[in-house]
């Protein structure tokens, strides 16, 4: 076997172990996103689990601010079925995108029926509704910091996945860019709605 035949096997051999290697890592990186999804999925089915008692809870006061209530249900049902789509596929950039927009609308809606909740003031007395808008408030706390997490697992994974060389084989094995979750603020921070306890 002549040398430039062994310098040969010899370059093909480090490449291959150089792919095989990227292409692990990326998978790595990838599963680090599910996982870190998986901590604000928890989160979110709590919060959309609250919001139901808390339209409920609000009904016998708010008979009159039908349209409210039903907003919020049903961005909260949006916002539930965007988290599932994302479950299923936590480094898709578009599920992620819609993920971002459905919970923007879910905190629109829960920011207006807070806003109503301040002409109610046997609503805000109301110790069901205390507890409740607590422990949302306590959910959204966690949210924040799990998104986080997922949004540094995402950075990880963007970062290894469009950097040269391994961006070639990123494209080959369908490795694409994810989205990070935007930040929203709280429904309870943007409208000034402070429920005394």
């Amino acid at each position: 076997m002549s040398a430039s035949n062994l310098i040969f096997i010899a370059l093909l051999a480090v490449l291959i172990f150089w792919a095989v290697g990227a292409y692990n890592r990326l998978v790595r990186l990838k599963n680090v996103i599910a996982n870190a999804f998986g901590q604000i999925d928890v989160q979110l089915k709590r919060r959309y689990d609250l919001i139901p008692n808390l339209v409920e809870a609000a009904k016998k006061y708010l008979q009159h601010e039908r349209d409210t209530l039903e907003a919020v249900t049903l961005a909260r049902n949006q916002a539930r079925a965007a988290s599932d789509a994302v479950r299923s596929r936590p480094a898709n950039a578009q599920a992620v995108t819609v993920l971002a927009a459905a919970e923007q609308a879910l905190d629109g809606s829960l920011g207006r029926l807070f806003a109503v909740a301040e002409a109610y003031p046997e609503l805000k007395a109301d110790q069901t509704i205390r507890e409740l808008t607590e422990e949302l408030t306590s959910t959204e706390n966690k949210v924040t910091f799990a998104r986080q997490a997922f949004n540094d697992a995402v950075l990880d994974y963007n970062n290894a996945q469009g950097q040269f060389p391994a961006v070639l084989l990123a494209r080959v094995f369908g490795f694409m860019p994810s989205a990070m979750l935007q930040a929203t603020e709280s429904p309870v921070e943007r409208q000034g709605v402070r429920i005394q306890l």
